[in-house]
């Protein structure tokens, strides 16, 4: 684990602006990534005028595209750059979703993410008998997404939305026939949320019976919003220390296990 880093929620987190702007981590104008691009055609979704709902079935067609096209694996290194991730054709949950912002902002669509430092427990079913392996504490980057014209009646967090919501509100996904998320299967964070509800703050009415789509017992403590996961990074550090990194990534980083979800997320 990373020492010397404080990680305390921000005071001013929740003002977070996000931005469109490449960043190292989200690589937009790099050929990479505008080869990416083409291959899903967002040309016809980067007008300022289009409105929320053109906005989110494009979002929902690229993660589509990323959860088929970019394979799951372990990896440590969260502050890969989305170009790299996309060379590698494989990546954790954490850089798919980074794949996924750098789609929303060469889109004009402004993100930023929201940090959340999650108890390792949550991964040991994925891991059943490796507990001594896992961190305490996983620094998960969860995305947001800014869509002018988001109804707040609907979303309370308008013109944000997270891309917990980006397949229908937590309560519509958590009335699904599919179940929770578990993290013992193959699936991972990215992919279950297409299909389910993945509530880190315990407002969803899950259902009685199944796995559960509320996973706030597992937030040990909710950093607050950042301009751009780099951001998030510089202050608080990724989820390993640079020599815990160096040693696991050369094997982790290959490795399609359990679903390949990564210790980042």
């Amino acid at each position: 684990m990373p020492r010397g880093r404080p990680r305390v929620g921000e005071t001013d987190g929740g003002r977070a602006s996000g931005s469109t702007a490449p960043t190292w981590i989200l690589d937009w104008r790099h050929p990479q990534v505008v080869s990416l691009l083409r291959q899903i055609d967002t040309t016809a979704d980067s007008g300022a005028d289009l409105g929320p709902v053109r906005r989110i079935a494009a979002l929902r067609r690229a993660h589509r595209w990323i959860a088929t096209a970019v394979q799951p694996v372990y990896s440590v290194q969260d502050e890969r750059p989305v170009s790299e991730v996309l060379r590698r054709g494989r990546g954790s949950c954490s850089q798919r979703l980074a794949v996924l912002e750098s789609v929303a902002r060469a889109s004009g669509v402004a993100t930023r993410v929201r940090g959340l430092l999650v108890d390792g427990s949550f991964w040991y079913p994925r891991f059943p008998r490796l507990h001594r392996i896992v961190p305490d504490q996983v620094l998960l980057a969860w995305p947001e997404f800014r869509l002018e014209g988001l109804p707040s009646a609907v979303h309370p967090t308008a013109p944000w939305l997270g891309v917990s919501e980006l397949f229908g509100s937590l309560d519509e996904l958590s009335d699904g026939h599919g179940g929770g998320f578990t993290n013992a299967g193959p699936e991972t964070l990215f992919d279950a949320l297409s299909r389910t509800a993945i509530d880190w703050d315990g407002v969803t009415l899950c259902p009685a019976a199944g796995a559960a789509c509320d996973l706030s017992a597992y937030v040990l403590t909710d950093l607050g919003r950042f301009d751009s996961r780099d951001e998030l990074f510089t202050r608080h550090g990724q989820t390993l220390c640079p020599a815990a990194r160096l040693l696991a990534e050369p094997i982790l980083g290959r490795r399609r296990s359990a679903g390949g979800q990564a210790l980042s997320g």
